[in-house]
């Protein structure tokens, strides 16, 4: 009860803090048919965690006071996983923060550009997970073949972050940065489905879903399409799997971001006030997967594992 009252707070400062008036109870947030949420956490309260299987799904540009609160079914997610209520981006513009989730750096970059330009010569969690033998994957929607380095359509290199880093080579990259394909029987559905699903899986909506060129509603819908597929997988349901939505970036005056938690250890309700970035969530996926040596400012970065119970 008391962290459902927590995020209810939450809920509340947020909407003030956007100037938006406060319905009462929140009502406006409850979602409608179409986007009822799951309950795909708080169902192993009292197991030992035993993450084996990390998604990180990434959503663009939009602060959290424009989320929670207005996003239904992320809002409802939120109250019935986790939320990093203090949650901050690490730069105003959508490749740095991206590099800053994979790679713990944002390796000097402060504008957006292609991999032919702004190619990167340091270690990722790609490389990282390769060398512990464990298998990566990333999922792109709408790319329109394997490893595209080039934007195209609805698909934005510069939100596929394993593109850039010089040391994925052209055999790897190919076999490991795939298109999204659909919920019923795409890559990431037979991924999640299958007994030797990926350690990581980096997941990427289109220009439209992720919110960047279309509304709140379309990226809404997208997430709660996608969420419930996945948390309905044999991967999740095994108790093993982790999945962080997060935003690239806030805006230019706020960089305060929504990134929800949710894993079947993850108390319902839960809010963490500490304050954390995407160096945090670079560190939580490396801790969780096993791997020991931090990269770049991850090191001194703040986890998620403990607020979350992961």
């Amino acid at each position: 009860m008391r962290r459902r009252l927590a995020l209810a707070a939450l809920c509340i400062a947020v909407l003030t803090a956007g100037g938006t008036a406060v319905p009462a109870g929140l009502a406006d947030t409850t979602p409608r048919p179409h986007l009822l949420v799951p309950h795909p956490c708080g169902r192993m309260p009292h197991k030992r965690p035993a993450i084996r299987h990390v998604i990180v799904m990434v959503l663009e540009n939009k602060p959290i006071t424009k989320i929670i609160g207005h996003a239904g079914f992320i809002t409802a997610l939120a109250h019935r996983c986790g939320l990093a209520g203090n949650y901050h981006h690490n730069a105003r513009v959508s490749l740095p923060n991206y590099l800053a989730m994979t790679s713990g750096s944002t390796h000097g970059v402060h504008k957006n550009c292609p991999p032919k330009k702004c190619s990167i010569r340091g270690p990722s969690i790609f490389t990282q997970l390769a060398r512990h033998g464990k298998k990566w994957r990333v999922y792109q929607e709408s790319m329109p073949r394997r490893c595209a380095r080039t934007s195209s359509g609805l698909y934005a290199a510069r939100h596929n972050p394993a593109v850039y880093y010089r040391r994925i080579g052209d055999r790897q990259c190919r076999r490991h940065v795939v298109p999204l394909g659909s919920r019923r029987n795409g890559a990431l559905r037979r991924a999640l489905d299958h007994r030797s699903t990926p350690a990581y899986m980096f997941v990427t909506p289109n220009l439209c879903h992720d919110m960047h060129d279309c509304g709140l509603a379309a990226g809404d819908l997208w997430v709660s399409a996608w969420v419930r597929m996945i948390v309905k997988t044999r991967a999740y349901r095994a108790g093993h799997t982790a999945l962080f939505l997060t935003f690239d970036e806030g805006s230019n005056r706020n960089g305060h971001i929504a990134t929800v938690v949710v894993s079947p250890y993850t108390p319902v309700g839960k809010v963490s006030h500490k304050r954390h970035s995407h160096f945090s969530l670079m560190r939580t996926t490396a801790n969780l997967l096993g791997i020991r040596r931090c990269l770049g400012k991850a090191c001194s970065a703040r986890g998620l594992s403990k607020a979350f119970r992961l």
